[in-house]
């Protein structure tokens, strides 16, 4: 294994360790009787492991270097972003320079994360206690407010159904009108479960999800929960940021009409269209 790939199994929750351990545990148990003994069944064969993308830099565009980024989508030109911290906010960029052209600020008790566009509504999530906000996506005047339980991370949407992740390897899906929810699913990566799931965006039928803390994004099969893909974006910011916890990677918006890719982080200087190279 390759030292990129040892970085990817170990930003992934310890999961090597969690394989392996079942064979340490049998390497230590006492051997058992020498009686007549059942021919040993053979080991289940071990999932596969995804491609792994890498990446082209297409364009580099401005961000506002104080957006703690929580939430971010493509719509009609421009970007709609949500960001955390106090105050946190829900606001409509545009994306040539980066100037935020209008801002709706949360009360200070609400800390911001993620953000999908429905119809003619902006959804938003706070990270604690529950509360969801819903805004008109012309004005981003408030138009209502929804709950869910434990923490909310990231959000997206399909034809039918709002996605959100809360930072365990649950994927919940909502009905887009009720905004109740109606299943879930267990992300897993190489059949263990993968948690850390963060800002979100639906491309093309998978979801794809920012890894917390990593510069990896994953690709997931909503219907099952497979990880079918891993892009690793190390070193796409070369800049140093402030706070190398807390200043991360996240942020993903696909413009479906041009087939553009753009990507960001908590508090980054600069967004980046770019263009996935051959996995391997």
């Amino acid at each position: 294994m390759d030292l990129r790939a040892s970085r990817l199994v170990a930003a992934f929750a310890g999961l090597i360790g969690l394989a392996l351990a079942p064979a340490a545990y049998a390497q230590t148990a006492a051997p058992a009787a020498p009686a007549a003994q059942a021919a040993p069944a053979a080991p289940a064969a071990r999932p596969s492991r995804p491609p792994r993308y890498g990446y082209e830099v297409v364009n580099v565009f401005p961000h506002d270097p104080t957006a703690f980024t929580q939430g971010l989508e493509f719509h009609d030109g421009l970007f709609l972003e949500s960001t955390g911290r106090h105050p946190s906010s829900v606001r409509r960029v545009r994306l040539e320079d980066g100037e935020v052209l209008a801002k709706r600020e949360l009360d200070m008790q609400f800390f911001g994360e993620g953000l999908t566009a429905v119809g003619d509504r902006i959804l938003t999530l706070t990270w604690q206690g529950g509360h969801g906000f819903v805004w008109n996506i012309d004005t981003l005047e408030p138009a209502g407010t929804f709950s869910y339980s434990g923490e909310g991370w990231g959000l997206t949407h399909d034809e039918t159904r709002v996605i959100l992740s809360d930072g365990t390897p649950t994927l919940r899906f909502l009905d887009p009108d009720t905004l109740q929810q109606t299943g879930s699913v267990e992300v897993t990566y190489m059949g263990r479960p993968l948690d850390r799931l963060n800002e979100l965006e639906f491309i093309e039928g998978e979801v794809w999800a920012n890894i917390w803390q990593t510069d990896f994004i994953v690709r997931i099969d909503p219907s099952t929960g497979v990880v079918t893909g891993v892009i690793d974006l190390s070193g796409i910011l070369p800049d140093p940021v402030h706070n190398p916890a807390d200043d991360v990677l996240n942020g993903i918006a696909w413009d479906a009409a041009n087939k553009r890719l753009f990507v960001t982080g908590k508090n980054w200087p600069k967004l980046f269209e770019i263009r996935l190279t051959e996995a391997r």
